[in-house]
């Protein structure tokens, strides 16, 4: 399976891409300088199979990339930068 993440400036969200087709995305608003992460899924048929933490990591690397601040405001990533150190200094 080709996985890829993308940014949809359009609809305000990072799309995981599984061969072409959207499986997951994450929400995201621009507040005050940073960009807010307010929410990630998913899709059900994918989960398990550590599709999320490709979304965060593929995300916030792209984020990092552009010299943006990040609120993970969403319940997964705020989880998924507290076990990963190396966004810290993007975490605003």
């Amino acid at each position: 399976m080709d996985v890829t993440v993308h940014d949809n400036p359009a609809r305000h969200r990072f799309e995981l891409l599984l061969d072409g087709e959207v499986g997951g995305f994450a929400d995201y608003r621009d507040r005050d300088g940073a960009v807010v992460v307010v929410h990630s899924e998913v899709d059900h048929a994918h989960r398990g199979q550590g599709l999320g933490s490709v979304l965060a990591a593929q995300t916030l690397d792209a984020l990092r990339a552009r010299g943006a601040k990040v609120v993970p405001a969403c319940p997964f990533f705020a989880r998924y930068v507290a076990d990963h150190p190396e966004y810290d200094d993007i975490i605003g």
